[in-house]
């Protein structure tokens, strides 16, 4: 069953090419969505996909960054609404 994660990470996760670690793991798992840099820090994803694909790409991004150090993710989950195609860098 296909679910919907608004995620937020937090920590050194700007300038470091974690935008686009995440993107090109997503598409590996076949998790769709987005993802952006904040003004306060902060980088927020939609994504939509398996529930243990996408546990499975938040655990990526925090522990297998070679250069990000994640200290804090918040994820609300809720159903898919299948809107997206890929998975993109967006802002």
């Amino acid at each position: 069953m296909r679910v919907r994660a608004h995620v937020f990470f937090h920590g050194r996760v700007q300038g470091v090419f974690f935008r686009d670690f995440v993107r090109r793991r997503a598409r590996l798992l076949g998790v769709t969505g987005w993802i952006r840099n904040l003004p306060d820090g902060r980088v927020e994803a939609v994504m939509e996909g398996e529930r243990e694909r996408i546990q499975e790409l938040i655990s990526m991004a925090v522990h297998e960054h070679p250069y990000a150090r994640v200290t804090k993710v918040d994820v609300e989950w809720s159903e898919a609404t299948g809107e997206f195609d890929g998975f993109s860098i967006v802002g």
